[in-house]
């Protein structure tokens, strides 16, 4: 990704905020703004009638949980927007859990990683909360035997990001992003189905 432009003044601001300059935050704001909200978007865009959540409170969940975050070493913008789909996998999941414990009466479906296009973000629903909770749990299991595949689940399912976003995000290669996003998969949709 060019560094240059905007997103070279993301990386720099990051960088003086990893340096301690707390008024970095308040720049960064308005520069990766737009973008978490598309990224939340995509996340609701099918969202069942009465759901709360949509995604401006999103956003800003996951930002404030981000710039809660003390003393972190901020790579670039592509380090930030990995924290980023963290922080809306975390925003997500507890969402998901405080639905859950409203509803108790079922009518959820679970979350099917076969259904993402590798070059798109998934839609999460209402009725896909129940899955969500479900795939929090799987997520932490597999982090005990392949934490970069949670990685690349993270970017990809929670981040919308794309292979070549995931790849610099992560530091790793755009085959290697590939082939941890299908085993991760395989993996995942095995524990669900089992689950």
């Amino acid at each position: 990704m060019d560094e240059s432009g905007a997103h070279g003044d993301v990386t720099r601001l990051l960088k003086e905020l990893s340096g301690g300059d707390r008024k970095a935050l308040e720049s960064l704001v308005p520069k990766v703004y737009e973008e978490l909200r598309v990224i939340a978007q995509r996340h609701l865009r099918n969202e069942a009638e009465g759901h709360t959540l949509n995604a401006t409170a999103l956003v800003h969940e996951a930002y404030v949980r981000i710039a809660q975050l003390d003393r972190i070493d901020w790579q670039d913008r592509a380090h930030f927007f990995a924290v980023a789909s963290q922080a809306i996998r975390r925003v997500l999941v507890d969402y998901a859990v405080r639905r859950n414990a409203q509803k108790r009466e079922g009518g959820f479906k679970r979350v099917d990683l076969d259904r993402i296009d590798l070059n798109d973000a998934p839609i999460i629903d209402d009725a896909d909360l129940h899955g969500v909770i479900e795939l929090n749990q799987a997520l932490e299991r597999l982090e005990a035997l392949e934490p970069r595949h949670v990685r690349v689940v993270e970017c990809r399912f929670f981040g919308g990001m794309n292979l070549e976003e995931t790849a610099l995000a992560l530091g790793i290669s755009k085959a290697t992003v590939k082939r941890d996003w299908t085993l991760a998969r395989a993996w995942l949709n095995r524990e669900l189905a089992d689950g």
